[in-house]
């Protein structure tokens, strides 16, 4: 009987209040490129819930949520990195750390930010609660494709030289070892779902680059060395962006740079399984979760669609005008919709995914990326 009493006594103050709880599961946030702003949105309601602003230049941008899903770390293109509650939806610390940087990522333990420079390069970390400065790894060039990697470490590659970089920041000094060479002008990276295959993309020849980070001495494995060597490539008016391509079936879903084309690799042998072509250049491949289905968006002039592609037959299954300028995608964890930033149109459009018909819309100024609080938990994001 005391036990029971004293179970009461404690759950009781602990319910109280509970009008006045956020829980920050349904949550997300949309960056709104021309204003600097962000837009916080609640996925159950389908409803924009707050705006924050004052970050900077967000013209490319991107961010991280902290593993309690309260705060993000927003990587500006100004250089700024800012930390912000999404409870109070305010700017809770902010720093230019560099004159132009291009993403970033948080350790798994929470407790490190990582970000890619473009100017002056590099990679610099910092202490994810006070933003002050732990570490200033420097580099020959402009870095990208900056990924976390389980042990408290990150990868990153460096467009001008294509050298390759895993850095372990998880005793008292980093310590930072390099992988090879990837080859000429990596333009992006990122980590396969399984934290295995370090896959770098190349602008400068083709091909795509895997390190293999189960490995205790990763060394570079090229593939894709042959595709569209007998025909000429189009002018690239957007690069990809690796870190939504999509793993499924078995297989990578790569874009092809310079063409309409998404590529199929076994991701075992690293074989090319198929090709599909698709309306435009590919920007984002994304996996739509709980299903056989990648969805993908196209680079300038052909940005108001988008494609769903079965990854069992490799075809296109739906074509979708979603609205103008198509820049993002993101999927509710469990797949059943996908948020579509049109930023030419200031909306976020919502598709049923099983029906593929539009089932809302928010307004937004100029959204481009579309981040839900479920990315807290998702290694390589």
């Amino acid at each position: 009987m005391k036990c029971l009493c004293l179970i009461a006594f404690v759950a009781t103050p602990l319910m109280a209040g509970t009008d006045d709880v956020t829980a920050t599961g349904d949550l997300g946030l949309v960056i709104e490129r021309a204003t600097g702003s962000l837009v916080l949105v609640d996925r159950s309601d389908r409803a924009a819930v707050g705006r924050i602003e004052g970050l900077g230049d967000l013209s490319h941008a991107s961010l991280t949520y902290s593993p309690d899903e309260r705060y993000a770390y927003v990587f500006g293109r100004d250089g700024g990195l800012t930390k912000v509650d999404i409870l109070t939806r305010a700017v809770v610390a902010r720093t230019v750390q560099a004159g132009n940087s291009i993403g970033g990522a948080i350790s798994d333990d929470g407790k490190l930010v990582a970000v890619s420079n473009y100017e002056p390069g590099g990679v610099k970390v910092f202490d994810a609660e006070t933003l002050a400065l732990v570490a200033d790894i420097p580099a020959a060039g402009k870095t990208i494709g900056l990924v976390d990697v389980p042990g408290r470490r990150f990868a990153w590659a460096v467009w001008d030289t294509g050298e390759v970089y895993l850095g372990d920041f998880s005793g008292a000094e980093p310590v930072v070892m390099p992988l090879g060479n990837a080859g000429k002008n990596p333009f992006d990276a990122v980590l396969t779902d399984d934290a295995h295959t370090y896959l770098v993309g190349l602008f400068g020849e083709k091909g795509v680059t895997a390190f293999d980070l189960w490995d205790a001495n990763p060394k570079p494995q090229k593939f894709l060395t042959e595709y569209g060597r007998d025909g000429e490539d189009m002018p690239v008016y957007k690069m990809p962006h690796l870190q939504s391509w999509a793993f499924t079936e078995g297989q990578y879903a790569l874009p092809a740079v310079g063409r309409h084309e998404i590529l199929w690799v076994d991701r075992d042998s690293q074989a090319t399984v198929a090709t599909t072509a698709v309306h435009g250049q590919p920007v984002f491949i994304i996996a739509q979760p709980a299903s056989p289905y990648v969805w993908v968006n196209f680079a300038t002039p052909l940005n108001d669609t988008v494609q769903v592609v079965d990854s069992r037959s490799h075809s296109v299954v739906a074509t979708l005008t979603p609205g103008k300028a198509i820049l993002h995608m993101e999927f509710a964890p469990r797949g059943a919709e996908v948020w579509i930033s049109s930023r030419d149109d200031n909306k976020v459009v919502i598709y049923d995914t099983r029906t593929r018909e539009k089932v809302a819309e928010i307004d937004a100024e100029a959204p481009s990326g579309i981040f839900f609080t479920a990315r807290a938990h998702q290694t390589g994001l």
